[in-house]
């Protein structure tokens, strides 16, 4: 079960949880706080709320880059970290004030399919 602050928050982890159970970590993360809202870990190793602060320092750092290269008209849709074994992916909100951060097995799972789950309930969240 997901540990969740926001009742909306849990039901997408819990929906992500079930689109694809092979993942290792997901969080729903408040840009501006750095917080995860709500988040689940299959993996002793990871703990998504740290993964949620540091990736939000990702994510305004970029926010940032776009700003001093004036690219007007851009919103980040998506980033992706890939390591030797996983794939690290931050999925925002269309107003960039969220994001859904997941991990999963880079041999275990496919991107493309990642993204769809995450495409399809990053609308969700308020």
């Amino acid at each position: 079960m997901a540990y969740s602050k926001n009742t909306a928050a849990g039901k997408i982890v819990d929906a992500i949880i079930s689109d694809l159970p092979g993942l290792m970590a997901v969080a729903v993360v408040d840009v501006i706080s750095g917080m995860a809202l709500a988040s689940h870990s299959n993996s002793p190793n990871i703990n998504p709320e740290t993964a949620a602060a540091y990736n939000t320092e990702v994510v305004r750092q970029k926010q940032k880059a776009m700003t001093a290269l004036k690219l007007q008209n851009e919103t980040i849709e998506d980033i992706l970290i890939t390591l030797t074994t996983q794939l690290h992916l931050l999925k925002l909100t269309p107003n960039g004030n969220k994001f859904i951060y997941l991990v999963v097995n880079s041999r275990e799972t496919n991107l493309a399919i990642a993204r769809e789950v995450l495409r399809a309930h990053v609308d969700e969240i308020n």
